[in-house]
């Protein structure tokens, strides 16, 4: 296990790719990780889940693209892979929390 950290925290030698590890967890962690943040818009703007669901559904599209972006300049694979995990375990504990209130 030690190894496998050791080989995916070594940043890559040339900048010019990104490869397609990181494009790959760039496409779907920001996909995830969008879609938890806009469900946990739509439970922190106040008013029924149908009146709000319009500004979540608006601004999908570009936080999907910005999380994309921020996770693809990853200095390397580990940091890439940290930034799918992290904010989508606060977002999933945030709206399990939010959920059940």
């Amino acid at each position: 296990m030690k190894e496998l950290i050791k080989a995916l925290s070594i940043p890559e030698s040339s900048g010019k790719k990104i490869g397609l590890f990181r494009t790959i967890c760039a496409i779907l962690g920001g996909l995830i990780v969008a879609y938890l943040g806009m469900t946990l818009l739509i439970y922190i703007i106040p008013g029924s889940a149908g009146e709000s669901i319009i500004v979540p559904l608006l601004l999908n599209t570009i936080a999907w693209a910005g999380v994309a972006i921020w996770i693809s300049i990853a200095p390397s694979r580990l940091s890439a892979i940290l930034r799918v995990v992290i904010p989508t375990l606060v977002f999933s504990i945030l709206i399990a929390i939010l959920y059940n209130i």
